[in-house]
């Protein structure tokens, strides 16, 4: 969540968020700029009413809240809440745009896509969530190290990190764990005074209240002392945050995902409402994907969704299940259709998009978390489908 470019991604979805408490309607596409002491807002916003005209007007104190809730309230650092420069440019979402995608107007009589393009999700049966183990892992241990942060009890800790995990493969099974990778920033406090690198003790807190703990809980057969652990390989990490590195929203597409596992359509998420498809359609190509894969009907599966600007209808529907199901593909598409609502307006309904849901979705991924709203990750689709793969293979 401290990473630059995850910090301009929660800063978007915030502003998203406080427009949406007040206009479920509200039309936004924000873009954040974050470097040493400089906030940049640009992009497009549509209210329709006072309350959310109010909530806009109230952009930078969102933006401080928002950095402040991620941690960088230090001003020695380079970046901090209170002494930011906050810059905003912000306009309305383009007419042409707009009668494409409100019901009624233009030459559709329902509401279209947002933009073209394709989007794509994915599940696979490697863990309790569905999702591919190295990127599940990354993300459960940069939210373990956030948690021991905040806790409060290594003081040392700073926000900005990240993470890595190698994956042994085996006939398509994860079977060893072969290399973990973690990066946090820190205060000169953590360094050892002889080497001026990270110390052994503060190492050993990450290994011990982050790493095991997190391998324990989502694949303790995996846990072994023969894992490469890569902690803070430079030696040091005290420059970090914005002040170390710009960050721009939207360039964490594949962190936000599934890790480069499966295919990506190459739109970003955060600062958009759900009319884009980029990030509703997306959202139901992963619930998708994970009904299969929990109906048992695949043990991996990635679903492919394409759209043209002011169309509702998907110009296309692709299942792949990598040769793990008896089910013909032609088959999938038609169970898709007829189980899911693919339409954008019916997409936003069905998953409940228009909540003020964004800001949560904008740190430790997007996908493979249960709660916080996330109603794409749930699988209440799965006696259905079965029902229908049931009766196509009588009917065969």
């Amino acid at each position: 969540m401290g990473h630059p470019d995850k910090v301009a991604d929660q800063v978007s979805d915030a502003l998203l968020d406080s427009l949406l408490e007040h206009d479920p309607e509200a039309r936004a596409a924000i873009e954040t700029l974050v470097t040493t002491g400089l906030v940049v807002i640009a992009g497009e916003v549509t209210v329709h009413n006072q309350a959310a005209r109010d909530a806009l007007g109230d952009a930078e104190e969102t933006i401080r809240n928002t950095i402040k809730k991620i941690g960088y309230d230090d001003v020695t650092g380079g970046f901090d809440y209170r002494s930011c420069a906050v810059m905003r440019s912000l306009h309305a979402q383009s007419e042409d745009i707009s009668q494409g995608v409100t019901a009624g107007e233009g030459l559709h009589s329902e509401q279209g896509a947002g933009d073209q393009g394709l989007m794509f999700g994915f599940a696979c049966k490697e863990t309790k969530s569905l999702m591919p183990l190295p990127i599940q892992l990354s993300h459960r241990l940069v939210e373990k190290l956030a948690d021991l942060r905040f806790a409060g009890s290594h003081s040392w800790l700073r926000p900005d990190s990240k993470s890595q995990v190698t994956v042994r493969y085996e006939n398509g099974a994860p079977v060893a764990l072969d290399t973990i990778v973690i990066s946090t920033q820190h205060t000169e406090d953590a360094l050892d005074p002889d080497t001026d690198h990270m110390s052994a003790d503060a190492m050993e807190v990450i290994s011990r209240e982050v790493i095991r703990p997190v391998v324990e809980a989502e694949c303790p057969a995996l846990w072994s002392d023969g894992i490469k652990l890569h902690i803070n390989p430079t030696g040091r990490f005290i420059v970090g945050g914005p002040h170390g590195d710009s960050g721009l929203t939207g360039r964490k597409i594949i962190v936000d995902t599934y890790g480069g596992r499966g295919r990506h359509g190459g739109g970003a998420f955060s600062g958009k409402d759900p009319s884009k498809v980029d990030r509703s359609a997306a959202y139901m190509a992963r619930h998708i994907a994970k009904n299969i894969v929990a109906a048992d009907l695949a043990s991996e599966c990635e679903v492919q969704l394409a759209y043209a600007i002011g169309v509702a209808d998907p110009v296309s529907v692709y299942v792949n299940t990598f040769g793990t199901s008896d089910i013909p593909q032609a088959q999938f598409e038609r169970m898709i259709r007829e189980v899911f609502p693919l339409k954008p307006a019916s997409i936003i309904d069905y998953l409940e998009l228009r909540r003020p849901i964004y800001f949560e979705t904008a740190r430790h991924g997007h996908f493979g978390r249960d709660g916080d709203g996330f109603t794409w990750e749930t699988t209440l689709r799965v006696d259905e489908l079965r029902n229908l793969a049931g009766q196509a293979s009588q009917t065969a």
